[in-house]
């Protein structure tokens, strides 16, 4: 069992997951050290510490939490920006240490890359897919969509993903589940940490509906703008989590996640 620096003064939290891959919790907790060096050194959002890791549980600082408010959000805003900021060497960077990656259980492909079209297409898009349909969770024909997407995205096509950004440190699964609140600001759990495109992370706060969202991104390009037509591109980032979403629970998100496809390709035709 590896371990990480814990605080004695705060109690704990155990997470747990019988028969979990071997890489699962050790990706998680180097993700939460990384962003936790953000933390420390950048002033970013606050991390708990990883107690202790196996296969089966991860054990981190409790979290006392309280209801949302627009204190802690414009404080959430200017933080994340702040971890984003910390940033990485390349797209697909994975913490010190780590040489598998995972959200949730699903493994995800290795590798860096330069630039964002080619890292989305080859490690998330064309993988994902092929998962999906495997899985039933998506048509061959619903691929082709899928297929048309990543042309562009290899390309690198800047009416669809805008012009170059800065490579992040990226959290990788920011949904609204995984933000506790507090009453001055606001924790983050349950990393899949990686360098990538700071929009992505804002996607899925929006994609899952986060409380004071006009907040957050408010203090957040105060800290650190976007890019022009940043809300153009959200259905593109969006496209990830819904077809991880589609891996794991089947139902409709194979369906959503086509239709963002299909809309961030029709926006380059416009």
């Amino acid at each position: 069992m590896a371990r990480r620096r814990g605080r004695d003064d705060v109690g704990a939290f155990v997470k747990r997951r019988a028969g979990t891959d071997t890489g699962v919790f050790a990706f998680e907790a180097a993700g939460l050290a990384w962003l936790r060096e953000a933390h420390e050194e950048q002033q970013g959002v606050p991390i708990p510490w990883v107690h202790d890791f196996d296969r089966n549980h991860l054990t981190l600082d409790f979290v006392a939490t309280t209801a949302p408010s627009p204190e802690a959000a414009g404080v959430f805003g200017a933080q994340l920006a702040r971890t984003h900021r910390s940033g990485a060497e390349m797209f697909g960077e994975l913490p010190p240490g780590s040489d598998r990656s995972f959200i949730a259980e699903l493994e995800l492909p290795p590798g860096q890359w330069e630039t964002f079209g080619s890292f989305y297409a080859q490690a998330r898009i064309r993988p994902l897919v092929d998962h999906a349909v495997s899985r039933g969770a998506i048509s061959t024909a619903q691929a082709q969509d899928f297929a048309v997407l990543c042309e562009h995205l290899e390309s690198e096509d800047p009416l669809l993903i805008g012009l170059p950004d800065p490579i992040a440190r990226l959290h990788g699964d920011l949904w609204s589940g995984n933000v506790l609140w507090r009453r001055r600001d606001c924790v983050l759990i349950d990393a899949s940490a990686h360098g990538g495109h700071r929009e992505t992370d804002l996607a899925m706060l929006a994609l899952f509906g986060l409380p004071y969202l006009d907040v957050v991104l408010e203090a957040y390009c105060d800290e650190w703008p976007l890019s022009d037509g940043y809300e153009a591109r959200v259905e593109l980032h969006q496209v990830y989590p819904l077809l991880v979403h589609a891996i794991l629970f089947g139902g409709s998100y194979g369906a959503s996640a086509t239709r963002v496809a299909r809309q961030a390709v029709a926006r380059t035709r416009s």
